[in-house]
This record gives structure tokens, C-alpha cells and sequence, in this order.
């Protein structure tokens, strides 16, 4: 399943279904095991995150957050960019990473094309050195006229692969502030309940309390590198005056940005009734159980309430909610008309837009994990890591995230936390350390790939726009690739340690311990008792 995923053979929702066929066939685990697997409730929090951005997508709420953040950061190159980062990383938190960067690359181009899509500078400077009369003096002023027509068009496209290539970075890097954002935090969250039952302390609001903090600094330092490398900010003339050509230029993306929020027209209720429900869904999910004080979910028996039950709670509300503002004399008026009203979203659009087979793929990569538990597998993979236990916790945790960001360069996310989880999770019980501490990690390292236009769709998108090459992506992710890592592991020992308990190894690892000896012991009986035999 690895090789296929890696590789692509099939595609990777049909790759994810080989465990239905292959583990009862092989005596791993019998059907009625595997197939519960594909509908977890951690699949049902992601699909409730899928079906609540199909709804803002509908009314186009999310265009309208994006404009608004653009028109209040301002027009300067330096600015738009952060605008652009924030408002992508933003929706990434909710929608998917291609749907963020699909959604903003538009706009960006509209706003490039007002800042740059006139040519005809060079024109108007010849009329100007036309009218001088001193040949050998016009002579000069072509020169230099020359001159500054080359740094201006550098620095237009220096700033047009800054604003392209910060787009997929900032999805990548928003996707992993919350649980729901990107599937590979799912990939955890759904293996940790596999492994250790007992686990709870990983839920949406202790995630988010982690890794907001980490996307927000990572955030800031990422727009400063694109930002420094492609001109946005002039480190050797901050207080070098605006030619001419760049005033107009921003006066027209101005005017771009302020047309096109025109173009959508005053609030509907549709939006003010999706933004109300995103906001519930988000506080809801939040509050359930901040562990620093008793949640809602306490009012309720205990286990009973997760964040799947909170998330299709809220989605399900949108099926029926009126998209149009109701009236109440309509109840009162025998006369009215009984027309049917349309909800904030009909089952027809969440069909479409959905995506599906992502469901089928974490399943698949839940089936795995449970395959490699039963069948002992990731207890002898953990029995050959014998030469990483010297390995000191915190360099490991570097080590693991470098391999981990490095390979997911060339496969997918998904398949390369399915791959890598089983193995960080009997790594650490072998170090002695809390699995989480070398889990969380592994799974936020696989979504910082950031050098190659095939790491991830939301560098594909970007890449396709024909204004980027290889070696922009290349050498600007190798500096975003290189601050993740430190940064990961600065938040990894400093205020995640209190937020996931990460100073002690836990009772619930414990008892995971316990049972791996005793089935390591089993399956060495069994290998000895076969080879008896023969």
C-alpha cells in the first residue's frame, strides 16, 4: 500500500480500500474489523469540517473575508503579501489547502494585473527623451532610462513569484493549526485512539491551543523570507521614494480590490447565517473539553460526546436553515403562498463538492494502523529500532521531523503519516518518552513541503500559473523546510509540554507497553514453535 501511494498505481482513494480485500483474505483481520475502520468518528469530524466550508463556499462568504482582509492591510507589495498569507492560512484552518490556494490565485492575479499589466512605460519615457534637445544628454537620459525600465520589470517579477508562491506556503502552513484543517491531523488523532485507547488529551481545542501559536510565529517568519528574498521589503532603502509608475500601480490594485468587493454586493442574511453557524461550529468544538476548565460535553455522561458529535450537529442544521430571511407574518397570513424556501445548503451541492475519496483515504490508512497492531507488525518494526534509543528525545524529535518533511516531498501527506506513525508510536515506548511527543511532530512535519511543484496540490496550483520554476520553489523551501523543523521542535519543548503532558510517560502508554511485550513474546513463541517443526 505504500509503494502504491508513493507511486500512484491506483488511485489513492482505491489504494486506501486493498485492506477490505487483503487483510481477511490473509488471516490478518476478519471484514467485520476492517471495515468499521473506513467510518470512525474522527472521519465524521473531518467530513463535518468538509461539509461546513461547502456551505461557505456556496455564498461565497470566504471571498468576501478575503477582499476585506486585502482592502485593510493595504496596497504596498510588502503588505499584500502578508494580507494574502493570512486570509489563505485562515481559510486553510477550515476549508481544504487546494480549495484556500484555488480561491485566492484569482484574486492575486487580478491584483498583479492592475499592479503590473501596463507595458507601456518604456513608450512615454522615449516621448520624454524625444523632447530634450541636447542629443549627447538624451543620449544619458536613455541610458538611465533603460536602466530603471530593467530593475522595474526584476521587481515586478520578483514580486509577482513573492505573491504566487506565498499562497500554497500559507495553506500548507494553516492547515495545520486545527484538527480538522488538514487530513494527516485526523491520520493522529484516529491511530492515537487505535493505540492507546486510553489517550485523551488530544482534542480540537487542545490542538488548536498548540499549534496556532506555531502557524501564527512560522507565518510571520515565512512572509518575512518571501518577502526579503522577492523584494517586497528593500532591506537597503526603506526610506527609498516610490517612482512614480508604483503609485499608480497601487492606486489601480486599490481600486481592483475595493471593484470586486463592490461586485459582491450588501451582506445576505445566507452570509450572516453561515458566518453565525461557522463561528458556533468553531466554539462549540473549542469548548466540548479545554481540559484547563470543565466543557460543555461534562453536562452530558462521560465518553459519551466527541468533537465528531459536535461538528455534524452543527452541519446538520445548515440542511434545513432557511437561506433567505423568514417572516413571520407569513404564519399569521392565510393567503400566503406555501413556497418551498431553499436551506443554506441542499444535499445535492454537498455531494458535489465533497470530497470523497479523502473519507475512503483516511479509512485506509485506519485500517492499516489496525492491521499493523493486530498482526504485531508495528511491535517488530519497534524491536528493530534498537540503535535510536541512545538518541537523545529532543534531537530525535528533529531527526524525525527532517526525514518525515524531506520524504513527504515526493509522496503524499496522507500516505506518509500512515506510513510513519506506527513506528514513531513503538519509537517512543522504546525511548521511554510520551508517543505524542514524537507523533505530533512526525504529523505536522509531513505538511510542511515546500520545495517541489509535486509535494502538494496547493504547489501544483500555484506552479501551473507558468510564472514560477523549480528553482524559485527550491530555494525558497529549503529556508521555509529548514524554519519548520526549529520551530517544531522549539514548540514541541516548550508550551506543548504542558498542553499534552509531554514531561512524563503516561499510564496510557504504559499499559500500550505491557500489551506489545506480551505479543512480542507471542509472536517470538509462534516463529520458534513454526521453525520446530520444519
Amino acid at each position: 500500500m505504500a509503494l502504491y501511494w508513493c507511486t500512484e498505481a491506483l488511485p489513492l482513494a482505491v489504494t486506501a480500500l486493498l485492506p477490505i480485500v487483503l487483510f481477511p483474505f490473509l488471516g490478518i483481520l476478519p471484514s467485520n474489523k476492517v471495515c468499521p475502520q473506513y467510518f470512525l468518528d474522527t472521519n465524521f469530524l473531518f467530513l463535518s469540517g468538509l461539509i461546513m466550508a461547502s456551505a461557505i463556499e456556496e455564498w461565497n462568504l470566504h471571498r468576501r473575508i478575503a477582499l476585506r482582509v486585502l482592502m485593510l492591510v493595504g496596497v504596498q507589495p510588502a503588505r499584500l503579501i502578508l494580507g494574502m498569507m493570512l486570509t489563505t492560512s485562515f481559510l486553510s484552518m477550515w476549508l481544504s489547502n487546494t480549495a484556500s490556494t484555488a480561491m485566492m490565485l484569482p484574486i492575486a492575479n487580478a491584483i498583479l494585473k492592475s499592479l503590473f499589466g501596463e507595458k507601456d512605460t518604456s513608450k512615454d519615457m522615449n516621448r520624454e527623451n524625444e523632447e530634450n534637445q541636447d542629443l549627447t544628454e538624451e543620449k544619458d537620459v536613455a541610458s538611465d532610462a533603460l536602466s530603471d525600465l530593467k530593475k522595474e520589470e526584476e521587481y515586478k517579477t520578483n514580486i509577482w513569484k513573492g505573491f504566487l508562491i506565498s499562497i500554497p506556503y500559507a495553506a500548507s502552513i494553516g492547515g495545520t493549526a486545527t484538527l480538522t484543517g488538514t487530513a494527516p491531523n485526523l491520520i493522529l488523532l484516529g491511530q492515537l485512539k487505535s493505540y492507546f485507547p486510553e489517550c485523551d488529551v488530544v482534542n480540537f481545542g487542545s490542538w488548536f491551543m498548540f499549534a496556532f501559536p506555531l502557524m501564527l510565529i512560522f507565518l510571520l517568519l515565512g512572509w518575512l523570507w518571501i518577502s526579503i528574498l522577492y523584494g517586497g521589503i528593500n532591506l537597503r532603502g526603506w526610506r527609498t521614494k516610490k517612482s512614480n509608475i508604483r503609485v499608480d500601480a497601487e492606486a489601480r490594485a486599490r481600486e481592483v480590490i475595493k471593484e470586486d468587493y463592490r461586485k459582491l454586493g450588501p451582506t445576505k442574511f445566507a452570509e450572516q447565517a453561515i458566518f453565525f453557524f461557522f463561528c458556533m461550529f468553531a466554539i462549540m468544538l473549542f469548548s466540548r473539553d479545554p481540559k484547563f476548565i470543565p466543557g460543555w460535553a461534562s453536562l452530558f455522561a462521560p465518553g459519551f460526546i466527541s468533537d465528531a458529535v459536535t461538528g455534524i450537529t452543527i452541519v446538520i442544521i445548515l440542511f434545513f436553515f432557511p437561506s433567505q430571511k423568514p417572516s413571520f407574518k407569513w404564519w399569521f397570513d392565510l393567503k400566503a403562498p406555501n413556497t418551498e424556501t431553499q436551506p443554506l445548503l441542499t444535499w445535492r451541492k454537498a455531494q458535489e463538492t465533497v470530497p470523497w475519496n479523502i473519507i475512503l483515504l483516511l479509512g485506509g490508512g485506519f485500517a492499516m494502523a489496525k492491521g499493523c497492531e493486530e498482526s504485531g507488525l508495528s511491535v517488530w518494526i519497534g524491536g528493530r529500532l534498537h540503535p535510536l534509543e541512545g538518541v537523545p528525545p529532543p534531537v530525535a524529535v528533529i531527526l524525525i521531523t527532517i526525514v518525515i518533511a524531506l520524504f513527504t516531498e515526493f509522496a503524499s501527506n496522507t500516505a506518509t503519516i500512515i506510513i510513519f506513525l506506527p513506528v514513531l508510536a513503538e519509537l517512543a515506548i522504546r525511548l521511554k518518552v510520551n508517543p505524542l511527543y514524537l507523533m505530533i511532530p512526525g504529523t505536522i512535519g509531513c505538511s510542511y513541503a515546500f520545495m517541489l511543484p509535486v509535494s502538494t496540490p496547493p504547489n501544483s496550483i500555484a506552479f501551473s500559473s507558468g510564472h514560477l520554476m523549480v528553482k524559485d520553489m527550491a530555494r525558497t523551501g529549503l529556508l521555509m523546510n529548514l524554519m519548520g523543523v526549529l520551530l517544531l521542535s522549539l514548540a514541541m519543548n516548550t508550551w506543548a509540554k504542558s498542553i499534552f503532558q509531554l514531561g512524563t510517560f503516561p499510564a496510557w502508554a504504559n499499559i500500550h507497553a505491557e500489551n506489545a511485550t506480551s505479543l512480542l513474546t507471542a509472536v517470538e513463541n509462534v516463529t520458534l514453535s513454526a521453525l520446530n517443526k520444519i
